[in-house]
C-alpha cells in the first residue's frame, strides 16, 4: 500500500513531463523549437512532435498567405502630377528561421511594419520613375507597374524570410487640394470640345442649308422654264385655233370677240361705261350690223 502511495506521484510527474514534451503542429502552421532563445529545430510538416520540457519552447508561425494594407502615400510621376496611392500585398512566411532571426520576438507586427516600409519605398520608386506618367498609372499599364513593385519588393522581403506573392494598387486619386483645379480644367476642356462640336455642326448646317436653297432655286427656275414653255405652246395653239376659226367664219369670230369684250368691259355690278351709242363697240346691240 505504501509502495502504491509512492508510485502515484512519480506516475503523475512522468505523465505531466510527457505531456509537456509533446506539441502539435497544425497544417496551417510552421513551428520553431527554441532552447534558451536559440533555434534548435524547425517543424514544417503537420503532426505531433517532441521537445524537452522546461528547457525548450515552441513558437508557431502562420503558413497561409497573409494580407497587408499599406498606408496612403503621395507619389509624383514624371509629369509632376501628384497622386495619392495606397496598395495591398499578399505575402507568406517562406523561411521561418530567417523570419525569426530578422524580427525576433516582434513576430508578424514587426514584420508587417518593415514590409510596409519596403512596399512604400518601391511604390515611390516605380511610380516616380522616368517615362511613368499619371496617365500611365491610370491606364491598363498599371498591371506592369504593380508587377515591377512586387518583384523589387520581393528582393528585399527575402531578407525577412517573406515571399511577396502579389501587390495591387487599391486606389489612385488626386490630392484633395488638386481636385477642384482638375475638375475646372476638365470642365473647361469639355466646354471647349462642346463649342468645337457646335461650331462644326453650325458649319455643316450652313452647308446643308445653302445646298438646299440652291436646289430650291434650281428647281423653281426649272419649273418656271417648263411652265413658260408650256404656256407659250398653249398660247401658240390657242392663236392657231383662233386663226383657224377666223378663217372658217369671220362673222362668227367677230361676234365672239365682241361678246368677250362686253364681258370684260361690263364686269361687276358697279361698272360704268360712257361711250357714244353709235360706236362700233355696240354694233351687235344696235341691230344695224350687216348680215353676214
Amino acid at each position: 500500500m505504501k509502495r502504491m502511495t509512492y508510485l502515484l506521484p512519480v506516475a503523475i510527474v512522468v505523465i505531466a513531463g510527457l505531456m509537456a514534451s509533446i506539441f502539435i503542429v497544425d497544417e496551417r502552421e510552421k513551428a520553431l523549437v527554441l532552447q534558451f532563445g536559440q533555434i534548435k529545430r524547425v517543424k514544417e510538416e503537420p503532426g505531433i512532435a517532441l521537445k524537452i520540457p522546461l528547457i525548450q519552447e515552441v513558437v508557431y508561425y502562420d503558413d497561409r498567405i497573409l494580407a497587408l494594407d499599406t498606408d496612403t502615400i503621395e507619389v509624383t510621376p514624371s509629369d509632376d502630377r501628384r497622386l495619392v496611392v495606397d496598395a495591398f500585398a499578399r505575402y507568406r512566411i517562406n523561411d521561418v528561421v530567417r523570419f525569426r532571426q530578422a524580427v525576433g520576438v516582434g513576430g508578424l507586427p514587426a514584420a508587417e511594419t518593415r514590409l510596409s516600409s519596403i512596399l512604400n519605398a518601391q511604390i515611390r520608386e516605380v511610380l516616380g520613375a522616368d517615362q511613368v506618367t499619371s496617365d500611365t498609372i491610370l491606364s491598363e499599364d498599371r498591371r506592369i507597374l504593380m508587377n515591377r513593385i512586387r518583384d523589387q519588393s520581393q528582393a528585399e522581403a527575402r531578407a525577412l524570410g517573406l515571399n511577396v506573392v502579389d501587390v495591387r494598387l487599391k486606389q489612385t486619386n488626386l490630392p484633395e487640394q488638386n481636385l477642384n483645379a482638375t475638375f475646372e480644367r476638365m470642365r473647361a476642356e469639355r466646354e471647349r470640345e462642346a463649342a468645337d462640336e457646335i461650331a462644326r455642326g453650325n458649319e455643316a448646317a450652313q452647308r446643308v442649308r445653302a445646298q438646299a436653297d440652291r436646289t430650291v432655286v434650281e428647281l423653281v427656275s426649272e419649273a418656271r422654264k417648263e411652265s413658260e414653255i408650256v404656256r407659250g405652246e398653249a398660247d401658240a395653239r390657242r392663236n392657231a385655233i383662233y386663226a383657224g376659226a377666223f378663217g372658217a367664219d369671220q362673222g362668227f369670230f367677230e361676234f365672239y370677240r365682241s361678246l368677250s369684250a362686253y364681258e370684260k368691259a361690263l364686269k361687276g355690278s358697279n361698272s360704268s361705261l360712257v361711250i357714244a351709242p353709235d360706236s362700233e363697240f355696240f354694233e351687235y346691240f344696235s341691230g344695224t350690223q350687216d348680215a353676214r
